[in-house]
This record gives structure tokens, C-alpha cells and sequence, in this order.
């Protein structure tokens, strides 16, 4: 036991063990749920129980890569998201972040527990460990890591339940109600498919590459003659009576309408191997370019008609710039589809592109944001902190993706190990703080912190789903996505994905969890203020 003790106190011995049982128990799975991360902060608790203790350089190190790493991801989503019909799900998780304000407040003030306790449950509560580091920082106290750990495991039990069991209390049919309510997610330019019978005798034997369907900002992905489909290549040649099958703005539908000739039912199975297939962009390669410059129909028999990017679906523009995470809607046979998702999707980088000097810039320049104290009129003075300022600046930089010499837009995996190296880093020192008092903390508090964070996770859960279904008139689908953004519930998506077989829950989830990153974050700034 001695030798045990002994090597527990050497500081990396102590980190690396706690990173591995923490690890270990976050991945232990109960009916398809774990604690994942927060697997970390609960063992880091255990060993804080004991007097070990993690250096708070290592917390604060974590902390500024993990708020960072969070920054540079939301960062391109949620200035463009704020500029498109995407901001009703800003303004759903708005109203849930504050609904989950006001309750902290009435339960603060009922059970007469501290500004820590309490700050912590909201993070708890919200499975929001931004939050949780902005209620550190906020309140300088380690009782916020208390409330968070106990709030967590129920604001992730709660989500999933809500999301799995609301829709067999309603007894809603999913998929109609998608169909019946309207789509946030569509815009007025958003485009849509019409079939159209070719009656002009001007566009007799012509090419597609010959004709102005560019102009009405149309593309062409089939031709159907009698009982053959075809895919649409430039050097296709159109005859009267072919069905074309057009993909384009709504607003400019009827001048292609006019210009082809007039609008037909058609059944729009592919009979002759014809097939859609949806591709996201990651490679290097084509990052910058625009369709056109690509000439996928020349090259490789392809055409694209549709893209979504942030969780808005765009009309296909040829002359538009790809960006990495965009997601392509191509039709062609099953082994050109394959072709061509290999162009989109290959990689040229061997490991990692993340840039020291870039990281290091975006790191300093958020610590020395941080350190600016603000004066809020009637409140008081803060400071952003060590995860505020960080994050303010990420947001910043990861929203133009490069400034001058810095450049920040990482592949996904590379982003991914900063933010989660940093987010256990910052845990084993937030939990072994925490975890010298948790033991008289849960003995004197107990029964009201688990009945504190239960109302705290349930009333937005309620309230929120009340806004998105009777005031934002949203569909069963997109408010249950919406929320579990709002509630940062990444589980809570894989329960509704289970649910219904579309990309709406995902694309609600993705509008709305940027907005809400933020806004717990500031919320557990300020609401120091009314405890």
C-alpha cells in the first residue's frame, strides 16, 4: 500500500492513472448509456477525496485547449447560422439556456444553496462542461464540479427518456408530421424537383451543354425517355417529348417551366441503376473549388443537385466555393458514385495539420482577452477568464479560418484529439479539487442537489419543447433535435436517430448545439450575479 501511495504521489503517475480508470469507467455502458468524459471527473473526485490533487496548470492548460478546440468548431456554424433561417434554433436554445437560469435561481434560493452549488447543477443539468468551465472561473470555488457531477448522469438519463418516450405518449406518426409542418430548414433557396416534358422545338436535338438552364439557376440529373432513364451528361442530346428531370430555385421554377415546356407527374424510381448518393467534403483537393471548376459531368459522369452546408440546404450553384463538411446530393450509377466519393473524401495529409504557431496565437491572444475586466452597469465587473476569453477569440478566428499567418481549420479527427485531450485534462483537476469537500458536501446537501438538478434538467426539457412545437410551430422531429442541441445532449440525438430514418434530427441538433455552447457559457458567467 505504501509503494502504491508512494507512486501516486509523483504528479504525471497521479494524472495518467486517474485518465485511465476515468477513461475505463466512462466507457462502461448500461442500456446503450454512458458518462463517457464525466467518467473522469467522478473518479478525479474519488482521488480528491483521498488528498491527491492534480496541479492546477494541468487544469488550466486543459481547459484553454478544450474551450479552444470548442471555439474553432462552432465557430464557422454559428456566425453563418445567426445569418440564416438556422436562427430559429439559436433562438430555441436561447429560450432553454434561460429557462434553465430562472430555475437555477428558484432553486438556489429555496434550498439556500451557494452560487457554486448551484452554477454547477445548471452545468450538470445542461451536460455542458463549457459551462462548467465558465462556473469555475466564474465563481472560483470547487463545489461547482460537485453540482455538476451530480447533475450530469440525470441530464443525460432525462434527454434520452423525453426523446424516446414523448413521441409513444402522443402517438405521433414521425415521418407524416415531417411531411405536414413546415421546414426551418428549407429556405427560399432551398431547391426543389420538378419533371419537365420537353414541347420547345428549339430545344429539339440540341445538348444540354448547349442550353441556358445555368441561368435559371437549374440543373438537370435525369433525362427519361419512354421507359429509360438517363443520366444527364453535357453532350447528352434532348429530344421532344424526353422528361427532364430539373433541380433548382422554387422562385425561378417557372420560367424553366416556360423555357422547356410544361410540368408532368413522374415517377422517379431509377430503373436503369441510376442512383443518389450523399458525400461530404473533406479533402484538400477540392476544398476551394467550385463545381464547375471540378467539371464532374465531363470527367467523371456525375452531376451534383443539391448541397447542404451548416445544416441549410443551397441551391446548386456551379460557380460556389466547396468548404470542408459540406454534403453533396450526386446521381450517377452506383461504381461513378464510387468514383467520385473517393475525389471528395481522399485524404493527402498523413496524421494531423494542426499548427503550433496558429493553436499558441489563438491561445495567447484568448488568455489576454480573458484577463480584460468588463463593466456591466448595475452588476458589477467580470473578467472572460481562461474560458471565456479563448473561447470569444476562437469563435472569431475559427469563423474566417484564416487570419494572416494563422490558420485554423483543422480536420475533424485532428480537432477532435485537442478538444478531448484537453477536456480530461481539465477534469482530473477540476474533479480532484472538488472532491476534498464532496463527502460533507452530499452528507448536509444531498437530497436537495438531486431534487435541484432533476428540476433543473426537466423544466427546460418541458418548456423548451412547449416554444418549438406551439410558438416556432416546429415538427416533432426538428423540436426534439433542436432541444438536444439546446441541452448539449449528443445521446439524446443517437435516441431520436433511432427513431426516424432522415437527417433533420441531426440538422437541428448541429443548428442549434453552437448557440447553446455559447450562451451556457455566458449564462454561467452572469448568473453569479442574482445568487
Amino acid at each position: 500500500m505504501e509503494f502504491i501511495q508512494s507512486l501516486l504521489d509523483e504528479p504525471l503517475i497521479l494524472l495518467f492513472v486517474i485518465l485511465f480508470l476515468g477513461s475505463w469507467f466512462g466507457m462502461l455502458t448500461i442500456r446503450g448509456l454512458n458518462l463517457g468524459a464525466a467518467g473522469v471527473l467522478l473518479v478525479a473526485m474519488v482521488f480528491g477525496h483521498f488528498g491527491y490533487a492534480v496541479s492546477p496548470i494541468v487544469q488550466d492548460l486543459g481547459l484553454s485547449l478544450f474551450i479552444v478546440a470548442i471555439g474553432l468548431q462552432a465557430g464557422p456554424r454559428f456566425f453563418r447560422m445567426m445569418r440564416s433561417s438556422g436562427l430559429i434554433f439559436g433562438i430555441l436554445s436561447l429560450v432553454i439556456i434561460l429557462i434553465s437560469v430562472v430555475t437555477t435561481i428558484v432553486v438556489a434560493k429555496v434550498f439556500q444553496l451557494s452560487p457554486a452549488l448551484s452554477v454547477g447543477l445548471m452545468t450538470g443539468a445542461l451536460t455542458s462542461t463549457p459551462g462548467l468551465a465558465a462556473a469555475l472561473q466564474a465563481t472560483h470555488d470547487p463545489l461547482a464540479s460537485v453540482g455538476y457531477g451530480i447533475a450530469y448522469p440525470f441530464g443525460v438519463l432525462a434527454v434520452v427518456l423525453f426523446v424516446q418516450l414523448l413521441p409513444r405518449i402522443v402517438k405521433a406518426d414521425l415521418h407524416k408530421d415531417l411531411e405536414e409542418t413546415t421546414n426551418p430548414i428549407r429556405t427560399v433557396d432551398s431547391p426543389i424537383v420538378k419533371t419537365i416534358n420537353v414541347t420547345n422545338p428549339v430545344l429539339h436535338k440540341r445538348m444540354l451543354g448547349e442550353l441556358a438552364f445555368s441561368e435559371h439557376a437549374a440543373v438537370v440529373s435525369r433525362v427519361i425517355r419512354g421507359s429509360h432513364t438517363m443520366i444527364a451528361m453535357s453532350d447528352t442530346v434532348v429530344l421532344l417529348g424526353d422528361h427532364l428531370v430539373v433541380v433548382g430555385n422554387e422562385s425561378k421554377m417557372d420560367g424553366v417551366i416556360a423555357y422547356v415546356g410544361n410540368s408532368v407527374e413522374t415517377d422517379l424510381e431509377n430503373p436503369d441503376n441510376i442512383h443518389l448518393r450523399k458525400v461530404t467534403v473533406d479533402s484538400d483537393d477540392v476544398i476551394g473549388k467550385s463545381l464547375r471548376d471540378m467539371r464532374l459531368r465531363k470527367n467523371h459522369g456525375t452531376t451534383v443537385t443539391r448541397i447542404v452546408r451548416d445544416g441549410i440546404e443551397l441551391n446548386q450553384n456551379p460557380n460556389l466555393p466547396l468548404l470542408r463538411g459540406d454534403v453533396l446530393t450526386i446521381v450517377s450509377t452506383e461504381r461513378r458514385l464510387e468514383e467520385v466519393e473517393k475525389l471528395f473524401t481522399r485524404k493527402t495529409h498523413a496524421v494531423t495539420n494542426i499548427d503550433i504557431f496558429s493553436i499558441s496565437i489563438t491561445l495567447l491572444l484568448g488568455i489576454l482577452v480573458g484577463m480584460v475586466p468588463i463593466h456591466l452597469p448595475g452588476l458589477g465587473t467580470i473578467k472572460l477568464g481562461v474560458a471565456g476569453g479563448p473561447l470569444f477569440v476562437a469563435l472569431i478566428i475559427g469563423h474566417f479560418g484564416k487570419l494572416g499567418p494563422v490558420h485554423v481549420r483543422y480536420y475533424g479527427p485532428s480537432n477532435h484529439v485537442v478538444r478531448e485531450l484537453g477536456l480530461v485534462l481539465f477534469l482530473a483537476g477540476a474533479g480532484t479539487t472538488a472532491g476534498e469537500g464532496i463527502v460533507e458536501v452530499i452528507r448536509t446537501e444531498g437530497v436537495k442537489l438531486l431534487f435541484g438538478g432533476t428540476l433543473i434538467t426537466i423544466v427546460p426539457i418541458v418548456v423548451g419543447y412547449f416554444f418549438a412545437r406551439k410558438l416556432f410551430k416546429l415538427s416533432i422531429v426538428h423540436s426534439l433535435g433542436g432541444l438536444c442541441g439546446g441541452m448539449t445532449s449528443t445521446p439524446g440525438l443517437g435516441a431520436l436517430n433511432q427513431l426516424i430514418d432522415s437527417e433533420d434530427p441531426a440538422i437541428a441538433y448541429a443548428a442549434a448545439y453552437p448557440f447553446a455552447l455559447i450562451f451556457v457559457a455566458i449564462a454561467s458567467q452572469l448568473i453569479v450575479f442574482f445568487l
